[in-house]
């Protein structure tokens, strides 16, 4: 049955068996279930790679259709590495599917990617790139990675062998604002699946070492005019020489004066009693730990929630690194000018560590 499957690719020149055996064998992670991710884990899936691990912790939105095909109408709200991981499992039975029930963070990063052969980065922000850049490097693995913005995306292969790092192309994380993701700009649905399916060509190729990569090369898609240009850059020896992550990924968006610490919130907490702390995470964080008097607003029901309930008085975010919750007010500070809004610095990462489990890493 398995010789019948893969016979169309197993019969092609350069390829055989024996490059089929790779595959079967390989094991490779994709950070990021969403419109880049999901062509790559459908086709690698399909071709029969032995082991597919996922890292993703958002849930299946109505916008989110128009370019995650994996997902349906009956899928809002659950999810989405559940409901991909279901719909892979049905599409090869034999790949063996691997749930990070996470989102990607410097805590987590070099444990979840140290197990893999590949990492595929099809994230859908800088902080997340640069994280797994400098994690490849430090555990000397290789990463495809691609972008899309508008009507173009780009493509390339980074820390394969002696080639260039993400860093050598990119040296510098942008700052917050100054280009805009999908959600400010838009996307055209079919331009994350052609790059994504790009994506999961250059895995194949670096696996079972066929034909020539991506390394030290960008590969520039404009869906316009279909036009496809590649340009060369070349490795900056410094930026494979990173031994620790950074201290921080993701670009402070809020003002320092809305921002507050966890020694400021406890103390609040304690003279007041009470105050409107809103709880941004998805709900399987907000159960597995929280803050006693914390309302659960998920930050995608956030806007709904105060149109309904407009705020009455300061209001405090948070989530669990400090990242969405500076997202959340940044959602309402035009809406609700007069509101003090403030987030919570290191989230309930940082409440732990410092009030509820002092101590423990």
């Amino acid at each position: 049955m398995k010789e019948e499957r893969y016979k169309r690719q197993t019969i092609l020149k350069n390829f055989g068996p024996a490059k089929q055996q790779m595959l079967s064998q390989a094991k490779v992670v994709v950070v990021g279930v969403g419109g880049l991710g999901i062509p790559v884990l459908q086709y690698l899936s399909a071709m029969g790679i032995g082991t597919l691990g996922m890292v993703e912790q958002d849930m299946v939105e109505l916008s989110n259709l128009q370019r995650q095909v994996i997902y349906g109408e009956e899928d809002l709200g659950k999810h989405k590495i559940k409901v991909a991981s279901e719909k892979l499992k049905k599409l090869n039975s034999t790949t063996k599917i691997i749930c990070h029930d996470t989102f990607l963070t410097r805590t987590n990063a070099l444990e979840i990617l140290a197990d893999y052969d590949l990492i595929i980065d099809a994230s859908d922000n800088f902080a997340t790139r640069y994280l797994i850049n400098d994690a490849c490097v430090i555990l000397k693995k290789p990463f495809v990675s691609g972008a899309i913005h508008g009507f173009e995306g780009q493509l390339s292969v980074f820390n394969y062998k002696d080639g260039p790092t993400y860093r050598c192309l990119f040296p510098t994380v942008p700052e917050p604002h100054s280009i805009p993701d999908c959600n400010e700009n838009g996307v055209l649905g079919v331009t994350p699946g052609i790059i994504g399916t790009l994506q999961a060509l250059e895995a194949v190729k670096l696996i079972t070492e066929t034909g020539e990569l991506l390394s030290g090369k960008l590969l520039l898609f404009n869906g316009l005019d279909q036009t496809i240009r590649k340009i060369n850059f070349p490795v900056d020896l410094k930026n494979k020489q990173r031994i620790n992550l950074e201290p921080n990924y993701e670009p402070v968006v809020c003002d320092a004066k809305d921002l507050i610490a966890i020694n400021a919130l406890v103390e609040l907490l304690n003279n007041s009693g009470s105050l409107d702390l809103i709880d941004v995470r998805t709900m399987d964080e907000f159960q597995q730990e929280s803050i006693e008097g914390a309302l659960h607003v998920p930050l995608h029901e956030l806007l709904l929630y105060f149109d309904i309930n407009p705020p009455k008085g300061p209001l405090y975010f948070i989530c669990q690194t400090g990242i969405r919750s500076q997202k959340a007010i940044q959602l309402l500070k035009g809406k609700y000018p007069k509101t003090p809004l403030y987030s919570v610095i290191g989230g309930m990462t940082a409440w732990v560590k410092q009030v509820s489990a002092p101590g423990k890493e």
